[in-house]
């Protein structure tokens, strides 16, 4: 990644940075300092947080040892399913 210095039209400061895919950057002081800021909020988290729980994760719950889910539920939806999949396949004319 390169960096170069220039004065644009108001006379501040920014620096060209090029990154690695061959982007080429304005970096002015005030977002350096709004970076760094945010690097500093980022860094203080809580400790209790289950990654389970998080906001983008959907469907993953953790459970507390032996109570995990079992494998005759996922048996029975793909018997269910494919049960489902045929019985709809029926009404199509000319399939059977």
């Amino acid at each position: 990644m390169t960096t170069e210095q220039t004065r644009d039209a108001k006379s501040r400061a920014t620096a060209m940075v090029t990154t690695n895919t061959g982007r080429i950057l304005r970096i002015t002081p005030e977002d350096e300092a709004a970076r760094v800021a945010a690097a500093a909020a980022a860094t203080v988290a809580p400790a209790n947080v289950d990654p389970a729980r998080r906001a983008d994760v959907l469907f993953r719950v953790r459970r507390p040892e032996g109570h995990e889910l079992s494998s005759w539920w996922m048996i029975g939806a793909f018997v269910v399913t494919s049960g489902l999949v045929i019985a709809l396949l029926s009404w199509v004319p000319g399939s059977a």
